[in-house]
């Protein structure tokens, strides 16, 4: 039966065959005094009470002429011109049933579960696709409505398996909740389900396709957010389904996400395939330290074991999209952990020991150099308080040789706008230009990268890449590979710097590998040039910015860790490596002692005389600077490993016993003491803004070389001794390396 034939027998039914009108006459009515009297004392009607939209939803008026009248439910509403029936009804607070509209991505309108009845429309009409009108009644509530929704639901259960009990989706799957709420309590169809062949995306999502709504979201946000065109649907009637054109994997950064905005249990996470239930699931709040984005998550564990990450939804950082390395490398936080303290024996073998003879060996270690023989190097995950910890422990000690990695030997951190992304990660969107000079976002910070997709999709913004070929997932102008090019623009011999020039809001993204060179002063002394010529810092707009790798860099350059001397490492007699795996030791002379003290057996353990357990970042409370400035904490989901520790508390114990105590003993008082070195790194979930530009800068004199941009990240998946331990993303690299 088609939702026409539905429509108009609930019409004739709601419509009685006869209807009998009493009349009473009163004999006091029957004068006009008393009809006048009757009317006067009857009070007003009260007023419709306050409506609160839907997902606390806000709406911005660019043009307050724009603004248009609508009624849903009798409920007066202003809504901005051009938004939807379904979107009006979200403002009025009226939630609309929906399986493939999702408000990131383009409009299919094929689900048709989200009919509500207009007045003056013949039948009920689809409210995602369907614009709102001046003065549009909206009815959702009536027993058309009702109706069509029964049939709608009844028509995509019809094929739908009952594998509730066995489906991963269960407990929080859209068809599930709408069935209960919009369904019939049966229904008619009695022949046998189709089914559907299950395609193989990869070791990261599960297909089931026979479950499949044909919806569609996850073809859309393939195709437009994650620019890859993968997916698709094939075939027609009921033979239709999605799949991809030929036999491959999704190869895309984003993949994970499907999962997500699948509304039924057709795309699943294969790693969390039959795990638990999320109703089992503790969720705590939390932030992504595997880039320097500082996406927003949600660590779900169950006991000690974290047993998946999902996103948390942040329009200014990550909107509700994650990277699959930030969603599929929680294994790694159990795999390869270090438990107890241990010191190697002379045979060159690691002995586990007590945390008083631990720590008393290093303090002896201090005590047996000189202050400037001793080095200190945070790793990429190190938290701000750890960090203000090393340094001030190091200070006492006489040292002043603290650096993070990632930062080089002799970074300039005097002014912010030097190290920051000053656009903002959402400000981004706002750009007409962009010039990425050695960086490719879509390996080192895959939510700017689809930010910047986003953009050009949306305003057809022009790119301009200087740095090795790259696969970016958006139109581009490859403009050379070194610095070379960077000189053409400035000197304005460049076809490129004309449209930098006439560009409203221009954006020059600046890539942290760039930290690691040489020439490095020189290559910004040669961008600044650029954006003084091209307007791209203004007091309404400062578009020069630094793309960091590393989700420890800008708390370590707000807190002042910058090596005393550049070749400090080779002279060093004691290294204490704090979570520091990627720091290049060749140069350290063979009798030097090395104190590695981190959570994972990594590549700093190999070369370390004793090694101190600490926690990774899903066991304790730290504060984080993302790329653009934006303060936020990681709070504890899971306990600590064995005899593992958090970072601050090891380095204050140290100092205890090494005589030279630090003056704090709780969180609060490590914060107290970094408000007095960058009090704004107390002003959780803010965005500090800079306030000095690179114009205060000295000129540099110093000479670009011309050796070429080189790939900073060589694996996506593989970046930190978290992901270096996982399973999941040892297969994902194994199938890229093939690709």
């Amino acid at each position: 039966m088609t939702l026409g034939q539905l429509a108009s027998r609930a019409l004739r039914t709601s419509r009685p065959s006869s209807f009998i009108r009493t009349i009473i006459s009163t004999p006091d009515l029957n004068t006009s005094s008393a009809g006048a009297t009757a009317v006067a004392d009857t009070p007003p009607p009260p007023p419709p009470p306050d409506r609160t939209p839907v997902g606390g939803a806000r709406i911005h008026f660019a043009n307050p002429d724009d603004a248009i009248e609508v009624f849903v439910d009798g409920f007066p509403v202003k809504i901005p011109k051009g938004m939807t029936v379904l979107q009006a009804c979200e403002v009025a607070g009226v939630d609309i049933p929906r399986f493939c509209y999702h408000s990131r991505l383009s409009i299919a309108g094929n689900c048709r579960m989200c009919l509500v009845e207009v007045e003056k429309s013949p039948k009920p009409v689809a409210s995602c696709a369907m614009p709102a009108l001046p003065g549009m009644k909206i009815k959702t509530d009536t027993p058309i409505a009702k109706k069509a929704r029964e049939g709608v639901m009844e028509f995509l259960l019809m094929n739908h398996p009952l594998d509730c009990p066995i489906c991963d989706q269960g407990g929080e799957c859209d068809l599930q909740d709408q069935s209960m709420a919009f369904g019939s309590d049966r229904g008619r169809f009695t022949e046998m389900k189709r089914s559907v062949v299950d395609k193989n995306l990869g070791p990261l999502v599960k297909t089931v396709m026979t479950r499949c709504i044909q919806c569609t979201r996850c073809v859309r946000f393939a195709t437009e957010v994650a620019g890859v065109q993968d997916l698709g649907m094939l075939g027609r009637g009921s033979g239709e389904e999605i799949g991809t054109y030929v036999e491959k994997l999704m190869t895309s950064e984003l993949s994970g996400n499907v999962i997500d905005i699948c509304p039924v249990g057709a795309l699943t996470s294969k790693p969390f395939a039959f795990k638990a239930r999320n109703w089992e699931l503790k969720g705590t709040e939390s932030i992504d330290v595997t880039d320097a984005v500082g996406s927003n998550i949600r660590i779900d564990s169950r006991g000690p074991e974290v047993m998946r990450i999902v996103p948390r939804l942040n329009e200014d950082i990550n909107e509700e999209w994650i990277s699959d390395k930030t969603r599929f490398c929680y294994d790694g936080l159990k795999r390869q952990r270090l438990n107890d303290p241990m010191i190697r024996d002379a045979d060159g073998r690691f002995k586990t020991v007590s945390w008083r003879d631990a720590l008393s060996v290093v303090a002896e270690a201090f005590h047996q150099v000189k202050p400037k023989e001793i080095v200190g190097v945070a790793g990429k995950l190190s938290d701000a308080e750890s960090m203000m910890a090393l340094k001030d422990l190091l200070n006492r000690m006489g040292s002043n040789n603290v650096w993070c990695e990632g930062n080089g030997l002799n970074i300039n951190a005097d002014l912010r706008s030097g190290y920051l992304l000053n656009s903002g990660i959402s400000g981004l969107e706002n750009a007409d230009v962009f010039l990425l000079v050695g960086t490719q976002p879509r390996v080192e910070a895959a939510m700017v990268n689809a930010r910047i997709r986003k953009t050009v999709r949306a305003t057809q913004a022009k790119v301009g890449y200087v740095g090795p070929a790259a696969d970016l997932n958006y139109d581009h102008q490859h403009l050379g590979t070194g610095p070379e090019a960077l000189t053409e623009i400035a000197e304005g011999h460049h076809p490129f710097s004309s449209l930098l020039k006439n560009a409203k809001h221009p954006a020059i993204i600046v890539g942290a590998g760039i930290f690691e060179r040489k020439d490095k002063d020189a290559i910004f002394s040669v961008v600044e040039a650029i954006a003084k010529q091209g307007n791209v810092i203004r007091p309404d707009w400062n578009g020069l910015n630094i793309l960091l790798l590393n989700a420890a860099q800008a708390a370590a350059l707000d807190l002042g860790l910058v090596p005393e001397s550049d070749n400090s490492l080779e002279t060093a007699k004691l290294v204490y490596l704090m979570g520091a795996d990627d720091v290049n030791l060749e140069k350290l002379s063979s009798d030097a002692f090395v104190v590695y003290q981190g959570h994972h057996g990594d590549r700093g353990v190999y070369r370390a005389n004793v090694i101190l357990p600490a926690a990774a970042f899903s066991e304790k409370e730290g504060i984080y600077v993302n790329t653009e400035g934006y303060v936020q904490q990681t709070l504890p989901a899971v306990p600590t490993v064995g005899d593992a520790r958090e970072d601050w508390k090891i380095i204050r114990a140290l100092s205890e016993v090494a005589g030279v105590g630090l003056p704090y003993d709780t969180v609060g008082a490590v914060r107290s003491r970094m408000s007095t070195v960058a009090p704004h790194l107390l002003n959780l979930d803010e965005r500090e803004p800079t306030t000095f530009t690179a114009e205060l800068k000295p000129k540099c004199s110093e000479k670009m070389s011309n050796d070429p941009f080189t790939n900073v990240v060589e694996n996506f998946y593989m970046t930190d001794a978290i992901t270096r331990a996982s399973k999941i993303m040892a297969q994902c690299s194994a199938l890229l390396s093939k690709k």
